[in-house]
């Protein structure tokens, strides 16, 4: 799949806001938005008004870059929410949530998506006992996620932990820091997620 690799911080001063691409860099005054609050490039300072087409097509990529998804499986992800029962904006963000390389982010395993998904390629994680390496695999509740035994004592992995004491783990999620694991209580609903996310724009943007 392709995947954006060009410097993360350019898709925050694109989008005018924090995306937290960076982990805790994005906390410090180094983040890019801090000092440099216009969109990259020449004209960057001059942000031209954005037709309805524009906010929609804006939205769609600015959530995108969140989970780190391409465009052919966001496509994807859309057409199993518009296949499910209830409101199809909703269904979207509860698949992107469920995503293991979120979850794994979700309850503090990584600074950031990015280096979450990296984590779960490495195989580091294992859903239920069982090693996982793909960073769509989709949890279902009363899933386990675990660190594996012999990657226990990775320093980043600890350190990781170690900070997200004070980091709230989301309500549909549980954590055992003793025993380096989390567990799915149920799927996320869209109280739980905290991104400043307006679904409908994409639901209206794939509908045209």
């Amino acid at each position: 799949m392709a995947r954006y690799k060009d410097e993360q911080c350019r898709i925050c001063r694109r989008e005018g806001q924090k995306l937290f691409l960076k982990g805790s860099r994005c906390y410090t005054d180094k983040c890019s938005i801090s000092r440099r609050n216009y969109a990259p490039g020449q004209h960057g300072q001059k942000r031209a008004k954005l037709s309805e087409y524009g906010t929609q097509l804006r939205e769609k990529q600015k959530t995108k870059s969140y989970y780190g998804v391409g465009e052919k499986q966001f496509r994807k992800y859309f057409e199993m929410a518009s296949n499910l029962k209830g409101v199809p904006g909703e269904n979207l963000l509860k698949i992107l949530e469920s995503r293991l390389d979120n979850v794994v982010y979700r309850l503090g395993f990584g600074t950031s998506r990015a280096q979450a998904r990296q984590f779960v390629n490495h195989g580091q994680f294992e859903v239920n006992g069982k090693k996982v390496d793909i960073p769509s695999y989709l949890v279902k509740p009363g899933d386990v996620i675990t660190i594996k035994e012999n990657k226990k004592d990775n320093a980043t992995l600890k350190v990781n932990i170690e900070e997200s004491n004070s980091r709230p783990v989301p309500a549909w999620l549980e954590r055992d820091n003793t025993n380096f694991s989390g567990k799915v209580i149920r799927l996320a609903v869209r109280e739980d997620i905290d991104l400043p996310i307006e679904e409908h724009l994409i639901v209206e943007l794939y509908s045209k």
